[in-house]
């Protein structure tokens, strides 16, 4: 009887071990000395963990040309907040490939000596935000969460959840961390001609239309500081291939003769952003190396 029910006792214990780990457990700690910049995934078992970023983007505020007003503004927000004064969260729109994820990486490389850390979040894992928050809360470093491509679909609850992290939550925010978030779209949701027309009270509409509207614009406003960002013009869109050139060891003369090779690889690409200067110098550089 008692070998029976020690064996009903091992099974019972291997069944909780088997249990236990596929149950979510809660966010640990990793080795901040590993690294200034983390990745938040999530494991098939809905375990979520920081990852150590080990090989940074090499680019320093001094490499991103033709976006100086821009550049000010997240240099001094970033500036206060490694500070310890008061600063805000960030908001970077507008065209692709302008600098906005390259800015916010030039930041972490100038301010990372200073206490600065980044941990990238995705999207899709933003509910997770508040544990995040909470593992970091008690660090004396200044963390920046980032969050990349932003935007949302009508019904996502990532939505709501960065919604009330922002501005909106019973709980204080926390002084070490800020969230900085780079999006194409302005308001972060998309925005239909129908909502506008809803302002005309029908039969089936809402009856107060306006506010449907109003919730969609909000996220967006909570954030304190926007950046707009811009295409760049021809000129200086070889401003920026002549940068990315130099860095990439090419001589001035092949600069030079690089300009209208530069113009019918953008028009071909059908942008003139700083990302389609750097796949060119990429591109005319290895050519160059083979010459």
């Amino acid at each position: 009887m008692n070998e029976a029910f020690e064996r009903l006792l091992q099974r019972a214990e291997q069944l909780i071990d088997r249990i236990e780990s596929v149950l979510p457990k809660p966010l640990s700690e990793p080795d901040w000395s590993a690294a200034v910049a983390w990745r938040y995934r999530k494991r098939s078992s809905g375990h979520g963990v920081l990852e150590p970023v080990r090989h940074l983007a090499v680019m320093g505020l001094k490499d991103l040309k033709e976006i100086d007003g821009q550049k000010e503004k997240i240099q001094r927000n970033t500036q206060q907040f490694v500070d310890g004064k008061p600063a805000n969260n960030v908001l970077l729109t507008g065209a692709r490939g302008t600098g906005k994820s390259s800015l916010i990486k030039a930041c972490l490389n100038e301010y990372a000596p200073q206490g600065l850390r980044l941990i990238e979040v995705d999207k899709s894992d933003l509910i997770d935000l508040p544990d995040i928050v909470e593992v970091v809360s008690d660090r004396p470093e200044k963390f920046i969460v980032y969050c990349d491509d932003l935007s949302f679909e009508d019904g996502e609850a990532s939505y709501k959840a960065l919604k009330s992290i922002l501005d909106g939550s019973v709980a204080a925010s926390t002084p070490n961390v800020l969230i900085y978030a780079t999006s194409n779209r302005r308001h972060l949701l998309p925005e239909y001609m129908k909502e506008n027309l809803s302002y005309t009270h029908t039969d089936d509409g809402e009856v107060h239309p306006g506010e449907a509207v109003e919730e969609k614009i909000s996220l967006s406003e909570r954030f304190g500081l926007w950046v707009s960002f811009y295409p760049f013009t021809q000129e200086e869109y070889v401003t920026i291939v002549g940068q990315w050139l130099r860095s990439l060891g090419v001589s001035e003369a092949a600069i030079v003769e690089a300009r209208p090779l530069a113009l019918v690889w953008a028009l071909e690409r059908g942008s003139r952003s700083g990302r389609v200067a750097y796949q060119f110098a990429r591109d005319f550089a290895g050519q160059q190396a083979h010459v």
